[in-house]
């Protein structure tokens, strides 16, 4: 242990932590893992994750979890707050050869409690789809690797879709696929559709109708992780290359774009009312990004590494009444303001819109996200009213946000720190390189798609709303696949036909793209805790629990406050 004062405390786990909210524990009993409980070499192997479904059956326990360890994939009941299921008795465990499981996605529309559609990425380029209560292998999707070669970062269903779904590569490329449809046998040839800075898409050219429908070619580098929209309309990616970029889907059109303030960016997220996009990666922060005005308007730092995912408690955002004079609308109006983050994303994005909507801005929002990294720490933030409308007047003093004008971020900003910006809170920021909203981007530019072919060949690929999940990380591809099928040597995928304008990282800074750290308010972590002893991979927040995973292997749930019914320290 370190022999300086603290040291010690520095290097302890911590099993619970407090937040204005209540007490947060740690569950031992709740806690999955392999079955025989022993952690696994991390080493060299692709992050570990965690993906939930719902059965809506009629026991009341319909949650179930999937996890992906090394080479082994896990289904299991999840019992919450309450106890892990017998671990020596998954409902599904599969071992692959020559190939490792990445990421994975339920399909949450279509999941009964006698069927489920998960989708399985693979680090060889594969994606598996699978049932597994009916314990079936369907179909396994470019399968002979003549798609893409590279690893798989992300996979998830289009929201809304039975049968659509997104895959991202290491490549940097991205591919719509429909499980209804084939591969082919040979590789694809593709025509181009749309074209952009730094992202270009093409149809599949082919006789019959054949996977992928798209193929995106996004930025530099890897393509680490693609976030969609409450509503389903639009898509956040980040890559490699530090680039945020968010496109509209169904039109294939870029809305905005943000820079790293250096190296990868490897996760994001959206808030529950789709009015902001969260980034984290190799600059060690949190990044949050204003859809509507297509800037960044605040950092957060508290992690001491690389962070590896961002995520919004759509449960413990919470909504007060700033002055009851001001109140507009009907009472039924704001309670359905209140009970914010108990119901599911298509109503809570019209809630909290409603409340953006009024000028007289009647109502406030906290919005709360966490974030966890390869430092092993949990963060959690507060985002409130003062940082999201810096030039309105403050009705009353927020807490938990530190607006610092520093220049570089706060060492060692890892405790319970709690400022309060009260009266004697200094002014808002100067926004020296904040350009007018109009200016700050090319938003206008949503009505322009004249393209009418292009309109109708893509609008019906985007569709409704739910849930976004990780992956990102970036290692060479292994070279066999599942022993399900023989792997073509021929490297025929070299289309690529964007335009890739180079962006020096040194001219971005000080701009919109990038402010400088000075420029933007510095957000301190609410809670900033050592919860593992490898690097976290997961965070996942539940109605009664939050629930985090590490490198090693191990699914941890946290109770939240009021919610463990008997729990014995």
């Amino acid at each position: 242990m370190a022999t300086e004062g603290g040291g010690k405390e520095m290097n302890e786990i911590k099993t619970q932590f407090t937040t204005r909210e209540g007490l947060y524990k740690l569950l031992p009993h709740s806690e999955y893992s392999r079955p025989n409980r022993v952690p696994f070499n991390s080493q060299g192997s692709n992050p570990v994750r965690v993906s939930f479904v719902n059965l809506n059956d009629q026991s009341g326990n319909g949650d179930r979890l999937c996890f992906n360890v090394g080479r082994e994939l896990y289904f299991y009941i999840y019992k919450g707050v309450r106890k892990a299921a017998d671990l020596s008795k998954p409902i599904d465990k599969r071992i692959y050869k020559g190939t490792q499981p990445t990421c994975h996605d339920f399909n949450h529309l279509t999941a009964t409690a006698e069927s489920v559609s998960l989708l399985v990425g693979f680090s060889a380029g594969q994606v598996q789809l699978i049932d597994p209560i009916k314990k079936e292998t369907s179909k396994l999707f470019n399968e002979e690797r003549l798609i893409d070669k590279s690893r798989v970062t992300c996979v998830k269903w289009v929201p809304g879709s039975e049968s659509l779904f997104l895959v991202a590569h290491s490549s940097g490329n991205m591919y719509l696929y429909n499980v209804e449809h084939a591969c082919g046998t040979t590789a694809p040839h593709y025509q181009l559709l749309k074209q952009g800075e730094s992202f270009a898409v093409h149809t599949c050219k082919s006789k019959s109708t054949r996977n992928p429908l798209l193929k995106w070619t996004v930025g530099e580098g890897a393509l680490n992780e693609f976030a969609f929209s409450p509503d389903g309309k639009f898509l956040a990616c980040v890559s490699q290359d530090g680039f945020l970029r968010v496109f509209s889907f169904d039109s294939v059109e870029l809305h905005g774009t943000m820079k790293s303030y250096f190296g990868g960016l490897l996760c994001v997220c959206w808030s529950p009312d789709g009015k902001y996009v969260v980034t984290g990666g190799e600059d060690d922060l949190v990044t949050v990004w204003s859809f509507g005005d297509c800037r960044v308007i605040a950092r957060g730092h508290g992690h001491k590494s690389w962070v590896s995912v961002v995520a919004f408690d759509p449960y413990t955002t919470s909504v007060e009444e700033s002055d009851p004079m001001e109140l507009s609308g009907s009472d039924e109006d704001f309670q359905d303001l209140l009970h914010f983050g108990r119901d599911r994303a298509n109503s809570t994005q019209s809630r909290l819109s409603k409340r953006n909507s009024t000028e007289s801005r009647p109502v406030s929002v906290t919005y709360r996200f966490g974030s966890v990294g390869q430092d092993t720490q949990l963060c959690l933030w507060d985002l409130t009213e003062d940082i999201l409308f810096p030039h309105q007047p403050l009705s009353r003093a927020r807490t938990h946000t530190n607006v610092m004008n520093a220049t570089s971020p706060p060492a060692g900003s890892t405790g319970n720190s709690v400022v309060t910006p009260g009266n004697s809170a200094p002014p808002p920021l100067p926004r020296s390189n904040s350009l007018p909203h109009s200016a700050v981007s090319s938003t206008g530019s949503k009505g322009s798609i004249a393209d009418g072919a292009i309109a109708s060949g893509v609008s019906k690929f985007a569709t409704l709303s739910l849930h976004d999940r990780k992956d990102r990380h970036h290692e060479k591809d292994h070279k066999r696949n599942h022993s399900m099928g023989h792997i073509s040597s021929k490297s025929s995928d070299k289309l690529n036909l964007v335009t890739k304008t180079k962006t020096d990282p040194a001219k971005t800074l000080g701009t919109p793209l990038c402010p400088r750290m000075e420029d933007v308010p510095l957000l301190e972590p609410l809670i900033c805790k050592k919860i593992a002893h490898e690097r976290l991979t997961v965070l996942i927040f539940l109605e009664d629990c939050i629930v985090t995973a590490c490198q090693e292997g191990f699914i941890c749930t946290w109770g939240r406050p009021g919610k463990v019914v008997s729990f014995n320290p």
